[in-house]
């Protein structure tokens, strides 16, 4: 109990200092050079091909090598962070992050830029869930933490939508090792800021850290990770090189669970899934990255392939998108506080759909002012639904559990983003395929050929010539956004299936007040202490001989709620 009260202390320390929004700062740009980091390199990846000559295999895992490591360690270094500290983790994960990129920007063989690529997703692992939890230690009164967590999903989403359009500027100007340069100074700056400023938390920490169940769920996730990722590449589901990893992930993830139900001290208390509102949160967060992650690969070719835009071009056209999401984010807490977060996330995903079906009227020609208001109702209505879902899972978790909590939420945005390329891309080849099987004047090799990807379609035709390659040209293209509206389509139905699975959140966003806090704000008069009941006198002397903590009161976070000390505001 000791142990406890002591963990709360250092909470209300580090939350009660007037620099907690600069803190919140620290954490949205250690935030966005992670999220950059997972998109920059795709614009670079032709000059990366040109200059190292990888093989095919080689270039899959300069690709992918950053995202799988960091997917498969996020439980590891969450559930870590809540025993030896999480600013501990957070400043190794700096360093580490920093050294490298550095390593990644020199590198001269394919090996080398694999193995740090890898070690950029260890960083990038340390990182991702420590913010997070380090966030939700710093801002306890959910009212604050619910416009910090707006703040921290918008960086989020500023990083990986803004990550194509820096990458193909430093290509086009200087040399790919540059998208990794950038790193060095800002994390140079951030490391001696991160250790001055943010202040040390951690959880509870009872009983010994469980070694083996970390690396369990680390390869579980690996594994499930890796299968998905190959789905997505166009291979059989039964073919070994999918399924091995696929079956392996699951066993070890469901061994992993189980383990953790046995143990006194798991990693992660399994007690928080059965939560509706954690548990569905953490699904909401599956289905809008499903979405938006496969709707972006789709839409980056669309523009490229279909419009002809540049790499930058391409970049500068998705923009709109990231300042819709800036302000869902902006606005999240208010309209959190308003609408509650049953309705915030269903109406979240609502519009989403609403948007994938306007952005179905996009055909073959551009059409710039569609595709804007398209992407601007897509960044909102998906913003909005990420933000009220990662505040009300992350909510639902103690604070001694904020680690393992956000690991596991971090863990869920990448298996969605995962899934959306394996699905959709998945019903984007169904649909686009068919379209190429009879071109008149093609002979059936090349039209097997064009069928695996519109660029490869490109390709065929330019090789063809004559009537015969501007047949599969226009074909192709036809194909393709025929494909594109067939996964408009699917992507609308998953999004109004998230919609509905928002109907188990909470109705209203409840505040947990600490009676402690509530007795600071409160004044002492007779007339509010009673005598006698669960919170006279007599009751509290009682818990307090046996140990144990007052109860938590649950207020609705609305205009009547009590206004936090120092706010300016008269309580209601």
């Amino acid at each position: 109990m000791q142990r406890t009260n002591t963990a709360r202390t250092r909470l209300r320390a580090a939350a009660g200092g007037t620099n907690r929004w600069v803190v919140l700062v620290v954490l949205c740009v250690s935030l966005l050079l992670v999220a950059l980091d997972a998109t920059v390199l795709h614009v670079a990846v032709p000059s990366v091909t040109e200059d190292l000559r990888p093989s095919a295999t080689g270039l899959l895992w300069i690709v992918d090598a950053y995202p799988l490591v960091c997917a498969s360690l996020l439980i590891l270094f969450g559930t870590l962070g809540d025993r030896v500290g999480r600013r501990r983790v957070l400043l190794l994960g700096y360093a580490l992050f920093g050294l490298a990129s550095a390593v990644a920007a020199l590198a001269t063989v394919p090996e080398v830029l694999i193995a740090a690529r890898a070690l950029l997703g260890v960083g990038g692992a340390m990182i991702m869930p420590a913010t997070l939890s380090i966030l939700r230690a710093v801002f306890p009164d959910r009212r604050e933490r619910a416009t910090a967590i707006g703040i921290w999903t918008a960086v989020a989403a500023v990083g990986a939508a803004t990550g194509p359009v820096i990458g193909g500027f430093l290509v086009e100007h200087f040399w790919w090792g540059s998208v990794f340069l950038i790193n060095i100074p800002l994390m140079a700056l951030i490391l001696p800021l991160g250790r001055w400023l943010l202040p040390e938390s951690r959880g509870v920490g009872d009983g010994p850290w469980d070694v083996l169940g970390a690396l369990m769920a680390a390869a579980g996730v690996l594994g499930a990770v890796l299968g998905v990722k190959r789905l997505g590449a166009g291979e059989s589901l039964l073919a070994f090189p999918t399924a091995a990893p696929l079956c392996a992930g699951a066993a070890l993830l469901i061994l992993f669970v189980r383990r953790q139900r046995r143990r006194e001290h798991p990693l992660i208390d399994m007690r928080l899934f059965s939560r509706a509102a954690f548990t569905t949160s953490v699904g909401c967060i599956v289905l809008a990255m499903l979405a938006l992650v496969g709707l972006e690969l789709i839409a980056v070719q669309y523009l490229q392939l279909v419009l002809g835009l540049s790499p930058l071009e391409t970049g500068l056209r998705l923009l709109p998108l990231t300042f819709a999401a800036m302000a869902a984010g902006a606005t999240g807490s208010y309209t959190l506080r308003r609408i509650g977060p049953r309705r915030m996330v269903g109406w979240g995903f609502v519009l989403t759909a609403a948007a994938v079906l306007l952005l179905i009227l996009m055909g073959q020609h551009d059409r710039p002012l569609l595709l804007t208001v398209g992407f601007v109702l897509l960044g909102f209505g998906l913003q909005t639904t990420l933000f009220s879902a990662y505040e009300s899972m992350l909510s639902e978790a103690p604070p001694e559990s904020a680690g393992g909590a956000a690991a596991i939420g971090e863990t869920s945005y990448q298996l969605g983003a995962g899934m959306g390329i394996a699905l959709l891309g998945s019903v984007m080849n169904a649909a686009y395929g068919p379209g190429l099987s009879r071109v008149p004047g093609v002979p059936d090799s090349a039209s097997r050929a064009a069928a695996n990807s519109l660029g490869e379609a490109y390709q065929v035709a330019d090789g063809l010539g004559g009537e015969a390659g501007t047949a599969l040209h226009r074909a192709a293209r036809h194909a393709f956004v025929h494909g594109l509206h067939v996964t408009l389509f699917v992507s609308a139905g998953l999004l109004l299936l998230g919609a509905l699975m928002a109907l188990r959140l909470p109705r209203v966003m409840e505040c947990t007040v600490d009676p402690e806090d509530l007795a600071e704000r409160t004044p002492p008069t007779d007339a509010r202490r009673p005598a006698v009941g669960p919170d006279g006198p007599a009751a509290r002397d009682d818990r307090a001989a046996r140990g144990e903590a007052r109860p938590a009161v649950r207020v609705p976070a609305t205009r009547e709620a009590v206004e936090p000390a120092g706010s300016g505001r008269a309580a209601h």
